[in-house]
């Protein structure tokens, strides 16, 4: 009985008060609505381990294997230049992994090596490369792309996997404390353009995570520093105990302590996790993004600066700014502030750069351009997440330009008596 009020609800079946011509005409020319609502459920593992091209290590095999074992899975390997140079015989141990377990793999082609860092964002041509490596391999669905390399590589390949054949099964390698505690383990991909950070972009869940703490270890300090920043602002807007742990470790944290930087990457990406898993909006459909603390005015000091910043260091400047909004509108103690500002400086975060005081054409602050910026990315409504306490985040839809400008003024302020006191 449901099936037939469906069908006349959009004028497939006849009913009897519809048995004259003209009332069978206006029943066609009347506006009808059918609607059809579906759920498609996600899932992907993170992996931590170490070495993972070691033939004794089973979490790749494992991996291809997740959904469809006793077959030959055929896999194409992109590399990030960077970890390339750091580790020159990576495509060497890469190859010979696979060659241990050839009946379940097969090596499409030599792993392809793509510029690294941001750079890579940057030029859409990267995506285009990416692409037609693809196609030339003849590439399937249920193919698989893993991709190795920090998160602006992460973001450029798993962009073009994605709209390659509407979305080729991608595994990611994260080899940044960066990505592997942040952008590595979540749900996005895109690239930079029109000098905005994350145009173009789509939200794909990868196949599968493999954290290997290996790459750490080639690393420069610099790179290290910077995605602790990531861990700052999980701790600062979701746990409390996270952030104590953070303060009581900041000089193992700031000497790479190994074990101490995994710790910290495995909390930060399991709340990042959580949250993309139990937010209820994991592709951000809404307006919201609450784990982008600080990222309104990092994201423009990276265009800004031509990426000079990395974006670690651009995100504790952003921290730091809302920071100092927060206790200037209201929302947080002085202390509070100064307990956050004082962990990231005491993690090696300059929390001023010359940008900050760049003006446009009108005298207006240049930076102040990423609030509507950032109102548009987000689809025109403007959601900042603040901090009303520390491990407690909430969100506000507006920032006022003067208290904006004021704290940008503290911060220079303070950066002036630290260099004073560094004399």
């Amino acid at each position: 009985m449901s099936a037939i009020r469906d069908r006349q609800e959009v004028g497939l079946v006849k009913s009897s008060a519809d048995e004259h011509p003209r009332s069978a005409l206006r029943a066609i020319n009347r506006t009808t609505t059918s609607t059809q609502q579906f759920d498609v459920g996600f899932s992907f593992p993170v992996y931590f381990t170490r070495q993972l091209f070691d033939p004794a290590n089973n979490v790749l095999l494992d991996v291809v294997n997740r959904l469809e074992s006793g077959r030959r899975h055929r896999v194409f390997f992109v590399v990030d230049e960077n970890v390339q140079r750091a580790i020159p015989g990576l495509t060497d141990e890469i190859r010979m992994y696979l060659s241990e377990f050839d009946r379940s793999m097969e090596l499409l082609r030599e792993p392809l090596v793509v510029p690294g860092g941001e750079a890579s964002k940057n030029d859409f041509e990267n995506v285009i490369d990416v692409m037609r490596h693809l196609n030339d391999v003849a590439i399937d669905r249920h193919s698989f792309v893993v991709v190795i390399g920090g998160g602006a590589v992460l973001d450029m390949v798993c962009f073009a996997s994605a709209i390659a054949h509407r979305g080729i099964r991608t595994i990611r390698v994260p080899t940044t404390v960066l990505s592997q505690a942040d952008s590595g383990v979540g749900v996005k991909n895109g690239v930079n353009l029109f000098g905005k950070k994350n145009f173009a972009g789509t939200f794909v869940p990868p196949f599968a995570v493999i954290n290997d703490v290996r790459f750490l270890e080639t690393l420069p300090r610099r790179d290290k520093i910077a995605g602790l920043a990531e861990s700052v602002k999980v701790a600062l807007i979701r746990d409390r105990e996270f952030f104590e742990f953070l303060e009581a470790n900041v000089d193992g944290l700031t000497a790479a302590d190994p074990e101490l930087l995994s710790i910290q990457i495995r909390r930060c990406a399991e709340l990042h996790v959580r949250h993309i898993g139990t937010s209820g909006d994991p592709f951000e459909l809404g307006s919201a993004r609450p784990l982008d603390f600080g990222h309104w005015a990092a994201h423009k000091l990276e265009s800004m600066t031509n990426n000079r910043l990395r974006h670690g260091e651009a995100v504790a400047i952003g921290m730091a700014l809302d920071l100092i909004y927060s206790g200037l509108a209201g929302y947080l103690s002085e202390a509070r502030v100064e307990r956050a500002l004082s962990l990231l400086e005491g993690l090696g975060f300059q929390l001023w750069d010359a940008a900050l005081d760049q003006t446009g054409p009108d005298g207006r602050l240049a930076v102040l351009a990423g609030i509507s910026e950032f109102r548009e990315h987000l689809g025109g409504t403007l959601h900042i997440t603040l901090i009303r306490e520390i491990g407690y985040g909430f969100e506000v839809n507006e920032m006022r330009e003067e208290l904006v400008s004021d704290a940008i003024g503290r911060l220079a302020s303070r950066s002036v008596r630290a260099s004073v006191d560094a004399r």
